[in-house]
């Protein structure tokens, strides 16, 4: 039997699943028992919930890494939220036990992340549903899940990973991870990657389906598990295994290479990243810059504005950790599935092609030169930020937010302060709109960069969240690759640089047209880096404008896909 779901941490792991089910965290029988009792057990509660959380966050920095235990850090961060803390209160001032204003005011907290269709918010769901899980069983004295002991071989089956099932986890154990829910970038994924483990993520049902002891393959390149597979199809899953980890380990040699293709030719080959620590991966991950800075997530996890010093620090701290190479910086991009309670924006019947990002910031310049300032003053030093404009839908856009940041260097000349006067403001091309008028955005832009998640769902007017339509999401449609063709063109013609920051940077696949066309800079995941460099290093000019010219006189994605997938596959 062949469950599918999405292919979350690349791999292959054979082995006997160990199902862990959710634990019994029924709180009918809890009795109130008055307020002040009832705030002093939630206090209590916080409190070791807190201390337990940084012990966990510890060991896993130690075993993992530091990104891993910010997810950890940022559980306890969230928790302190003054405001998430009073509603508590509230309800238990309205009656509630400990255990129902938990339950009650997190669960409100859950849902309201996952209705939105961004995938690193949604990860704020499966934070808020792990500190709920936690607070509950700490209250009602129930035992955490321990994993520490799993046998060798194990296939770890559960409705997802938190991060704190994996503290004393013991990686030589786990051939693989299934979980029912969980995207790409969901905390399941980012874990599994980061210890190493092939995840199939999404099967729905699987804990219906799956029973302790079970026989699994798990393919987490294919997003696929078989259970219990027969020995003629163990055998030959056990060839691909060796086959994959000897792939792996000639990607090592890549580390420290330049991004050449086969002929020499240079490119630049960047990562993209959501918070200042992440800078540090990426440097460690053989990256030559940062093709993306997701500033929003500076934020979202805050109940207030960041002022001008919370943000310049931040900047400043990528800047200083990538110095001596690019670090490409994207504006606010708030609005669509990016709500921010209090900068107080509008109920939108379609948010998506409403009041947000550059839109929003050029009707806000109170808060945007807060921001354009701050990169500025990060930039002082090492001369190394550029400025990225989301959304940009005409050339009056990129003037207005040029003639802001002219303001903001006046300012800061008058008040002394130091930032870069030549810092570099440049185009994320993510609409229609901006593919069609590239030449002319071209005029006013210093450098280009290629989104190409939003620029495949605004060509193909799709709902890339909705899986009746989500076949026709895909880069590999013929529209959306002659847009891609005709915006590089048109940086070309213009003399400036271009390049990709969407997911589609790293597709093998798509990676021998984008030479071909001309892109200076992918810019992928960190985790990306080396497959990039490898694909990057295997082609040859001839090879790719001939692959190219074949590709682009396909009229079907399917066709596109088959085609590409053919050529670029892992030579023998």
């Amino acid at each position: 039997m062949i469950l599918r779901g999405i292919a979350a941490s690349d791999g292959i792991g054979l082995g006997r699943a160990v199902c862990v089910r959710e634990e019994n965290l029924d709180y009918s029988d809890v009795a109130y028992s008055g307020k002040e009792s009832e705030k002093a057990r939630l206090q209590a509660a916080i409190e070791e919930f807190e201390q337990r959380t940084s012990a966990m966050a510890e060991h896993i920095r130690q075993q993992v890494g530091d990104k891993e235990s910010e997810i950890l850090t940022g559980q306890i961060a969230m928790l302190a939220d003054p405001f998430m803390r009073s509603q508590m209160q509230d309800a238990i001032d309205g009656g509630a036990c400990a255990e129902a204003a938990v339950d009650n005011v997190c669960t409100m907290y859950a849902d309201m992340f996952a209705a939105v269709e961004d995938e690193m918010m949604r990860q704020r769901a499966t934070d808020v549903k792990d500190i709920r899980s936690r607070l509950l069983g700490i209250l009602l004295g129930a035992a955490s899940v321990d994993l520490s002991n799993l046998p060798a071989g194990t296939v770890l089956v559960t409705r997802e990973l938190t991060p704190s099932m994996t503290v004393g986890l013991q990686k030589k154990n786990v051939a693989a991870i299934i979980t029912a829910t969980g995207g790409k970038t969901s905390h399941s994924a980012i874990l599994a990657r980061a210890l190493q483990v092939p995840a199939v993520l999404s099967v729905t049902k699987v804990l219906e389906v799956v029973q302790d002891g079970d026989g699994l393959i798990v393919d987490g390149g294919e997003g696929i598990a078989i259970l219990n597979p027969d020995e003629r199809t163990r055998s030959e899953y056990l060839t691909r295994q060796k086959d994959y980890q000897a792939r792996i380990a000639s990607l090592k040699v890549y580390q420290n290479r330049p991004t050449v293709d086969a002929d020499g030719k240079r490119y630049q080959l960047f990562a993209n990243i959501g918070s200042a620590a992440e800078a540090e991966v990426a440097a460690q991950s053989g990256a030559e810059g940062i093709g993306l800075f997701r500033t929003e997530f500076l934020f979202m996890d805050r109940t207030s504005l960041p002022d001008e010093m919370v943000q310049y620090e931040a900047y400043r701290a990528v800047s200083q950790t990538m110095a001596g190479k690019e670090v490409i910086i994207r504006t606010l991009d708030v609005g669509g599935d990016k709500a921010i309670e209090y900068l107080g924006m509008e109920k939108e019947e379609n948010p998506f092609l409403g009041h947000r990002a550059i839109r929003y910031c050029l009707d806000r310049p109170d808060l945007y030169k807060v921001q354009l300032r701050a990169l500025l003053r990060a930039g002082a030093e090492e001369h190394n930020i550029k400025i990225m404009l989301p959304l940009v839908t005409s050339a009056d856009e990129v003037r207005a937010a040029r003639e802001l940041l002219e303001q903001c260097k006046q300012e800061l000349s008058e008040a002394g302060l130091p930032y870069d006067k030549d810092i570099a403001l440049g185009v994320m091309i993510e609409t229609p709109a901006a593919a069609l008028t590239a030449d002319l955005l071209a005029r006013e832009s210093d450098f280009f960069s290629i989104g190409t998640n939003d620029l495949t769902q605004y060509t193909m007017a799709v709902d890339r969240g909705n899986a009746q339509v989500a076949s026709l999401y895909t880069p590999f449609q013929p529209a959306v690759l002659r847009s891609i063709r005709s915006v590089i063109t048109a940086a070309k013609e213009a003399g400036i640089p271009v390049g990709m920051c969407g997911e589609a940077a790293a597709d093998p696949g798509l990676i021998p047209l984008l030479m071909a066309w001309g892109l200076d800079e992918f810019s992928v995941s960190t985790s990306s880096v080396l497959a990039t460099r490898a694909s990057i290093h295997r082609w040859r000019e001839d090879e790719v404008k001939r692959i190219a010219q074949e590709a682009l006189g396909l009229s079907t994605a399917s066709g596109v896909e088959g085609y590409l997938k053919k050529v670029s596959a892992p030579e023998k």
